[in-house]
């Protein structure tokens, strides 16, 4: 694994344009003056990593609800025989994605799993395979996102229009949900943009509605549960029609106490980091809220001090403690794998570097490609 510096393409930025990548440029975000370098040996510990990861993952959130335990992840009572249910029957998932510390030679470590909202999907399946076509022809990329998206979406249920929904004015949840939609097609489903504000509610029929009064077969949401289950309409998902993707039981997945029950699950796993839901004889860790998005909130501390911090509005419904995971460093920056699940199977990766240890929502995209040998 190696970090180099490169010339960028002529006119990147138009070309990262003409494919949505719309916000390429804020803060640095997309750089190719640089990317990472891999071998095919350490591809396949990424790829085997995360398809090992994901069936644990599933494995643990069979544990947690036939333990009772999802009041331990914050997650409001009324909605547990829902997601019981929606576990039991394998309702439809799409894709997921861990963010792994990662140096080429030691094990990769899980630092968590985004289940539910990843973005980044443009990034990884297509800007960056563009990118390698040009600077680095004749090699490879861990990246086969694009295809396998496009084939999953053949298994979504349902047979009318795939209402795939972001937050109003939020840019980069638009152009995630832009190229979702297009894969949607590809698949040859029809697909319906639609924001989260505009979503209503048909008490009559007990069906979520969308701009036209038209019922909602499916929804895609790029909008977390934990968020729903709080506000005035969620409760109406417990008696909707409405298929929803990712489905209520993703849920369980992207809370981050599904660290710690993995590690009383699979103690010494070489791919995990020691994690608890209170900080016990841990010196040197991580206090990450249950609930939280791209760094927020989370804190670093070293010999009990504080190191390292992101501020953000998280943490009300509790912490986890995981054990600090030193991530590599190149030059000054320290860059973060996020290894994508679609499905139940390992489609590709991306990278987002930062000068920080702490990865936030605009911490660089960096790509990269593989050789052979």
């Amino acid at each position: 694994m190696q970090r180099l510096h490169i010339a960028p393409r002529p006119n990147f930025g138009e070309k990262l344009e003409s494919i949505g990548l719309s916000f390429h440029s804020w803060d640095n975000y997309w750089r190719e003056d640089v990317c990472y370098k891999f071998n095919a040996e350490q591809i396949d510990v990424l790829e085997t990593a995360a398809e090992e990861l994901h069936g644990m993952c599933l494995k643990a959130v069979e544990h947690i609800i036939e333990n009772q335990r999802l009041g331990e992840l914050g997650i409001p009572e009324q909605f547990w025989a829902a997601i019981k249910k929606s576990f039991r029957s394998e309702e439809f998932s799409l894709y997921g994605r861990f963010d792994f510390a990662y140096d080429g030679v030691k094990p990769p470590k899980m630092l968590e799993y985004n289940a539910d909202t990843p973005t980044s999907l443009l990034e990884s399946a297509v800007a960056q395979w563009y990118w390698m076509e040009e600077a680095f022809p004749g090699t490879d990329q861990f990246n086969s996102l694009h295809e396998r998206l496009v084939e999953q979406w053949k298994k979504a249920p349902g047979t009318g229009p795939i209402h795939i929904a972001s937050l109003q004015e939020n840019e980069e949840d638009w152009v995630c949900t832009m190229y979702l939609l297009d894969t949607v097609t590809q698949a040859g489903r029809e697909a319906k943009h639609i924001f989260i504000e505009d979503i209503g509610w048909d008490a009559k029929n007990k069906q979520f509605v969308d701009v036209d009064n038209k019922p909602i077969e499916t929804l895609f949401k790029l909008y977390p549960w934990e968020w729903m289950m709080r506000e005035d309409f969620g409760p109406n998902v417990l008696e909707s029609k409405t298929n929803f993707i990712e489905p209520l039981w993703k849920a369980v997945l992207s809370c981050k106490g599904l660290l710690a029950v993995l590690w009383e699950m699979f103690p010494d796993h070489p791919n995990l980091l020691p994690t608890y839901f209170t900080p016990g004889k841990l010196t040197d860790y991580a206090k990450k809220p249950l609930y939280s998005r791209e760094g927020a909130n989370v804190e670093l501390f070293r010999d009990g001090q504080l190191v390292a911090k992101d501020d953000g509005p998280y943490g009300e419904e509790g912490y986890v403690y995981q054990q600090l995971c030193y991530l590599p460093q190149f030059e000054d920056r320290y860059p973060v794998i996020g290894a994508w699940i679609v499905g139940t199977e390992s489609a590709g990766m991306c990278i987002r570097e930062d000068k920080s240890p702490i990865t936030t929502n605009m911490s660089n995209f960096i790509p990269h490609y593989f050789e052979e040998k």
